[in-house]
């Protein structure tokens, strides 16, 4: 995906509303699969037990719970524009807040830790918020950026995985703006910002017939089969091809990955 055209539509409003019965199940399948990644990094750069941390993006609430039971944080500050998805996690430690991180009027403070995670890539203001991050931490404290980033098999350009996958990104940034093709710059634009010890990651989790992983994108494409079919690369029929693949035994693909970059504040 390359570009960030105008885009007057949003997450959670045009497109994967959160009202809707399975929206729940679809992000804690992508998060049975990526938490493990997030909180190993995230144990890394937690300076200890006592901090405070922001985590942007909300979603279910399980990297707020790790962040709470594991990390030991003083304070977390759970950031969404929908934090109906918290349920009942309750915490005196846990501060709940319904806004945009867009935002200009938002002031939470300062953090020790601030994570968010496959946010900013849907936001077309994504690196002015990286900026705004980033001087919301305190000296010494780190910033943690995780998003998508495609590495498609290039001698796959026409079967129906291949097609529907593509028509889901042209999808999400013609409807909502969504853009990966910057999320590789993070380390590059954490130094920008004058971070230190920047370093980031990629990890392509096992795309498994069945599996959590596959479960989200089938779950994804059928939600979006209307924007799918509107991009004029796929039609119903390869769009039930794609997604019987990636429930059966012939399935043989790496899938969409996770870019994390990470800095801290002299």
């Amino acid at each position: 995906m390359s570009g960030s055209p105008a885009s007057d539509g949003h997450y959670g409003e045009d497109l994967f509303e959160p009202e809707h019965p399975h929206e729940s199940e679809r992000i804690d399948a992508a998060a049975l699969i990526y938490d493990p990644f997030t909180t190993d990094r995230l144990r890394t750069l937690v300076p200890g037990p006592g901090g405070r941390c922001l985590e942007v993006g909300a979603g279910t609430g399980t990297v707020v719970r790790w962040l709470l039971e594991e990390a030991a944080a003083a304070e977390v500050v759970a950031l969404d524009r929908d934090t109906g998805g918290l349920g009942a996690t309750v915490d005196p430690r846990l501060r709940v807040i319904t806004a945009d991180l867009r935002d200009e009027a938002l002031d939470l403070g300062t953090f020790d830790v601030i994570h968010a995670r496959f946010v900013l890539m849907h936001l077309p203001e994504r690196r002015q918020l990286v900026s705004r991050l980033a001087r919301w931490l305190n000296p010494g404290g780190r910033l943690l950026l995780g998003d998508a980033v495609e590495v498609p098999n290039p001698l796959d350009t026409s079967s129906a995985y291949r097609r529907t996958m593509d028509a889901m990104w042209q999808a999400l940034r013609s409807t909502i703006g969504t853009d990966t093709s910057a999320i590789t710059a993070y380390p590059h634009f954490l130094r920008e910002e004058g971070l230190q010890n920047v370093a980031g990651e990629l990890v392509c989790p096992p795309l498994v017939a069945g599996g959590p992983l596959a479960r989200f994108w089938s779950e994804t494409w059928n939600r979006m089969r209307p924007a799918l079919e509107e991009t004029g690369r796929v039609d119903a029929t390869v769009i039930d091809e794609a997604v019987a693949y990636l429930a059966s035994p012939g399935l043989a693909e790496l899938g969409p990955g996770m870019m994390t970059a990470w800095g801290q504040r002299p």
